[in-house]
């Protein structure tokens, strides 16, 4: 207790100083990775993949971050041990913080598309296990986190494989397949809108005292998803048929019916990205303000400050800003060839499983969910249209990041520790 009431002010600036580090780590490598479709389809340039992202990942962050922040917060370690001595707990929470960003950083210069996810969940198993011990770690939580980093991706392939199937069916296998992209897009666009809009509404907007019933979200929603749909048709509808290119590629003109519509589908990866992934840079900065501004009660809840979603909204966008485009090209263009209508499929994939996870309040990998549904794109092309070797190496990264972050965050941990204690 002494430790914190003489250093509180201290260990504050540090942990929005490690918060901000992280969420900047947040956005270098998994905002990149999400936003590294639209830009490797042709659809975005990077500049434009920024702009977007610095409003719709702002507004995710902010709108509907505060849900699954309480997991990483609580839930994996238990810190009933600790109560009498809060600084140990505070220690960890910046360790993890540091050990994560660190290892963020060293990914992201490398162009490795790592799970932010992995990187806190395995900093904050690090800690427990050297300062508190292996009984504080809930186990069974840890093994329903590395069950959704299977479960996700693989849900994300399926759905992105159905879509790129879907579209196969209603447009390029068709007689006159620029008609029916026309007519068909409004409603992929209505879709973007209503999962996006539906999830949120559902779960994420409670920390800003907006309830609503299932059924006043439903109708909410379905207006969100038409509206988007119109806007996307009066996109569309522009699009002309362009002979000279379609002499090249059979179906450039199809193509650019998607390229509007991608619009849509970053804004809502951004969004729901926003929604998800803040929680991993902002749970153990709400965890240490928690504990200093009570005078070391360590509290199971806590109201989560809506100052702190901000940091970590700024700090994800800075990070997409600074380094970004490294891990932008992993994604984006070594696992498969995208093209618009395929970067569209894989990102409306990725966007409801990342969206409907927010929900449940798992902290999946949105990492995993786009690369799984980038898989899922290619193999409807069949396995020859995948470089197995670059999606080898992402694997192996994946897993190597785990321990990575608890190892550095044991380092971490006694450093601060012998600092401050």
């Amino acid at each position: 207790m002494e430790i914190i009431a003489a250093y509180g002010t201290i260990l504050m600036i540090l942990a929005v100083i490690f918060g901000l580090f992280m969420t900047w780590g947040v956005g270098a490598n998994d905002l990149a990775n999400a936003m590294g479709t639209s830009v490797g389809a042709g659809a975005v340039t990077v500049k434009q993949a920024v702009a977007i992202a610095i409003v719709f990942e702002f507004a995710g962050a902010v709108l509907a971050g505060g849900n699954v922040t309480k997991t990483i917060r609580k839930g994996i370690i238990d810190p009933t041990d600790i109560i009498a001595n809060p600084e140990i707990l505070v220690y960890g929470m910046l360790a993890a913080l540091l050990a994560a960003a660190v290892w963020l950083m060293i990914a992201s210069v490398k162009g490795w598309p790592v799970s932010t996810t992995h990187s806190i969940v395995g900093a904050l198993v690090g800690f427990a296990l050297v300062g508190i011990g292996p009984s504080a770690i809930n186990w069974l939580k840890i093994g329903k986190i590395v069950a959704s980093w299977v479960i996700s991706p693989a849900i994300g392939g399926t759905l992105a494989f159905l879509l790129v199937m879907s579209t196969r069916r209603l447009i390029f296998d068709t007689e006159n397949p620029l008609k029916n992209a026309k007519r068909y897009a409004p409603a992929y666009i209505f879709l973007v809108g209503f999962v996006i809009s539906l999830v949120t509404l559902f779960k994420g907007l409670k920390h800003l005292n907006i309830d609503l019933s299932a059924a006043q979200s439903f109708a909410i929603a379905i207006c969100i998803g038409l509206l988007t749909g119109f806007v996307g048709w009066l996109f569309v509808r522009k699009v002309k048929e362009d002979v000279e290119a379609d002499r090249e590629f059979h179906f450039a003109s199809v193509e650019k019916v998607f390229t509007p519509m991608m619009l849509f589908t970053a804004c809502s990866m951004a969004f729901a990205h926003g929604s998800n992934d803040v929680a991993n840079g902002i749970g153990p900065l709400a965890a240490v303000i928690s504990i200093v501004t009570s005078g070391g009660e360590v509290m199971q809840t806590s109201k989560m400050p809506s100052w702190i979603l901000v940091v970590g909204g700024a700090g994800i966008v800075t990070g997409l800003i600074t380094l970004g485009y490294r891990v932008m090209l992993t994604v984006g263009t070594k696992i498969t060839e995208l093209t618009p209508s395929r970067g569209f499929c894989a990102e409306l994939a990725a966007a409801s499983t990342v969206v409907l996870a927010s929900r449940t309040g798992l902290p999946v990998s949105t990492t995993h969910i786009l690369v799984g549904s980038v898989l899922g794109v290619g193999l409807a092309r069949g396995i020859g249209a995948l470089d197995l070797r670059v999606v080898m190496n992402i694997i192996i990264s994946w897993l190597v990041t785990l321990p990575a972050g608890a190892i550095l965050a044991m380092g971490f941990f006694f450093f601060l520790k012998g600092i401050f204690g």
